[in-house]
């Protein structure tokens, strides 16, 4: 994916962070120092007007003055004078500057001072002001004028220690800013991580669907609104599945519905006429056996009981037959509805062979089915057991030679072949269109022997007809193979199910 959300997340909110940091950090380097130049303006002022509060002169000289005016210079690192009005010191801090204040003070008054000085405030009583010192090499922020004693005084406070605190303050930022990008790339990523996850599950589900995969289910859970539309998602798989399975019966219902008016008095005449042609003979046989034992034309005991067992055959066959013929009545006249479901095409055939195992037994074949991976396909589960059932019947009857039948399941371009193979005597070519016909039998002896009647396989077709889908049959050296299609599942699906 191109754009990821998770990575638009992650660009966002770190460009966000990163933004703020930024402008952190110019505001810090940029306008720092004037901020703290402005305070230190303003602590000036504030120390000027409360050393100015003194009205008498001889203040200057208490203990609880002194006391505060050297509490000022030790908070802010600031060196102070007061002069009386006749220049004489009163008071100063860090004696061996007294002169040099002394005099800068003299030279500000008399306006003899070259130095160059940015002024910053101008009043009657003070000057506050930005000046270097040369001989330190170190630039200073100032007050200086008169108190309204009379006396004169300067304060100065070391621009250096001003901008090494911004120095270290951009320092102290830029590690911190490092640190905080770092930090917040990992939270942000995890973050994202969380919120995504649930999204992409989602979206590989939408993906899934949209393929019919109706077995994929929200599994990641939550309360917040993810969760609840993975919730969603669960509820409307469940109802697309039981929607397209309504459809797809509803689809083949109408198609049959269509045909049954065109094809229905055909078949009622086709019908009538098989059932007259294949009932004739077992009704003949028993008719003369019955007679025979009326009149009774073998009296010994082993005769009677051979006849009754004719009858009791020919009438076992003759139901056979009626059930069989009710079957593929309801299939051609379409009163038996098909039902699309979804189920495992392989499980059904391990079913079957199951079930048909002790007739193989009895003749000796060997049924083979190493499909074990499950199949999934729609058609009427049902009617499809009963195709299975027919094949494997049929291939149980006419296996020969190495007496081996095989089944094998064969997916390819959404459709799943289903083959039969048995061993034996090929059908001839010319009969190959035929026996999917009603009462058509290839080797009428043989089929007679176990007791066929020749509709099986044209229930098969009845079958398949009824739900649309591909069969038949084909020849090989040493066998017969029948086959049929059933819908199965898509090339994309089948991916996303592989590991």
């Amino acid at each position: 994916m191109k754009k990821s959300l998770k990575t638009q997340i992650v660009v966002l909110f770190v460009g966000l962070i990163g933004l703020v940091f930024f402008a952190n950090w110019c505001t810090n380097n940029f306008f720092l120092e004037r901020y703290y130049v402005s305070k230190k303006e303003m602590t000036l002022r504030r120390i000027y007007d409360t050393l100015n509060k003194v009205e008498d002169p001889n203040d200057y000289l208490d203990d609880s003055f002194v006391n505060q005016l050297s509490d000022f210079c030790t908070r802010y690192n600031m060196s102070a004078i007061i002069l009386t009005d006749d220049f004489v010191p009163l008071y100063g801090t860090q004696n061996y500057r007294q002169q040099e204040l002394q005099g800068r003070l003299w030279g500000y008054f008399m306006g003899i001072d070259k130095s160059e000085v940015d002024i910053l405030e101008e009043t009657d009583h003070y000057v506050v002001q930005k000046t270097t010192d040369f001989k330190e090499n170190v630039d200073y922020l100032e007050i200086w004028g008169v108190f309204n004693t009379g006396y004169y005084f300067i304060m100065r406070i070391p621009m250096q220690s001003i901008r090494d605190s911004v120095n270290t303050s951009n320092e102290f930022l830029g590690y911190f800013i490092i640190i905080g990008l770092t930090v917040s790339l990992f939270l942000i990523s995890w973050m994202s991580r969380k919120i995504t996850m649930p999204l992409q599950e989602l979206t590989e589900l939408s993906k899934r669907m949209a393929d019919l995969d109706f077995d994929a289910k929200y599994t990641s859970g939550g309360q917040n609104e993810i969760g609840q539309l993975g919730e969603h998602f669960n509820k409307m798989s469940e109802t697309l599945e039981k929607t397209i399975s309504e459809l797809k019966t509803a689809n083949n219902q109408l198609q049959s519905d269509i045909e049954e008016k065109i094809q229905i008095d055909e078949m009622r005449k086709e019908f009538l006429s098989n059932v007259s042609h294949e009932l004739k003979t077992p009704i003949a046989l028993i008719q003369g056996y019955a007679e025979g034992l009326k009149e009774c034309i073998n009296d010994d005991a082993e005769s009677r009981d051979f006849y009754c067992d004719v009858i009791m055959d020919e009438a076992s066959k003759m139901n056979n037959m009626v059930k069989k013929l009710l079957t593929l009545n309801q299939l051609e006249f379409g009163k038996d509805t098909v039902v699309f479901e979804r189920f495992d095409l392989t499980k059904l055939i391990r079913g079957v062979v199951a079930s048909a195992k002790l007739l193989a037994d009895q003749k000796e074949a060997r049924i083979v089915f190493e499909e074990k991976e499950s199949c999934y396909v729609w058609a009427d589960e049902f009617k499809t057991e009963e195709v299975v059932t027919n094949f494997i019947s049929n291939a149980i009857n006419h296996v020969d030679f190495e007496r081996v039948i095989e089944i094998r399941i064969k997916k390819e371009k959404g459709k799943v072949h289903t083959s039969v193979f048995n061993t034996g005597v090929p059908i001839p070519e010319e009969d190959l269109d035929k026996i999917w016909i009603k009462f058509y039998k290839v080797d009428k002896a043989r089929t007679r022997e176990y007791g066929g009647s020749g509709i099986g396989l044209s229930i098969v077709k009845a079958i398949m007809d009824s739900m649309h889908q591909e069969f038949g049959v084909r020849n090989y050296d040493n066998g017969v193979e029948f086959w049929f299609e059933l819908d199965g599942e898509s090339e994309e699906r089948r991916e996303t199910d592989e590991p």
